[in-house]
């Protein structure tokens, strides 16, 4: 259940920045493809960005960790290289879409766990 959930609030958040992206070049067909791409971005950051990270440690360290910044960037890229209804047209564009959709999906998150507890209480 807590699969779909995240599945679900990654898609309204994916949506949200798709929207507010439009004009600065984020592109996307509908909410199937909202989906698709929630998957395919939690496929990635739990697969691809680990090996990333582990392989990027050097730069991030003498970056003081800023260069985590272009590895969200690099996978929201790659999302979109595999989804085809995705479009994001620069790398500008894909730090945005990546603040957006983290920013959203947290407090989203936040939002759904605390209405949760306060009903199991």
């Amino acid at each position: 259940m807590r699969f779909i959930t995240r599945t679900l609030v990654t898609s309204l958040a994916v949506l949200l920045a798709a929207f507010l992206l439009d004009k600065h070049g984020v592109h996307i067909d509908g909410a199937y493809t909202a989906v698709v791409v929630a998957l395919v971005l939690g496929l990635l950051n739990s697969f691809v960005k680990p090996i990333l990270i582990l392989l990027t440690i050097p730069i991030t360290i003498f970056t003081l960790g800023l260069f985590l910044i272009v590895i969200n960037v690099i996978i929201v890229k790659m999302t979109a290289f595999i989804v085809d209804d995705f479009k994001v047209d620069n790398w500008f564009a894909a730090l945005l879409f990546s603040i957006i959709v983290s920013l959203t999906t947290s407090f989203l998150e936040k939002f759904i766990s605390k209405n949760t507890t306060q009903r199991n209480s």
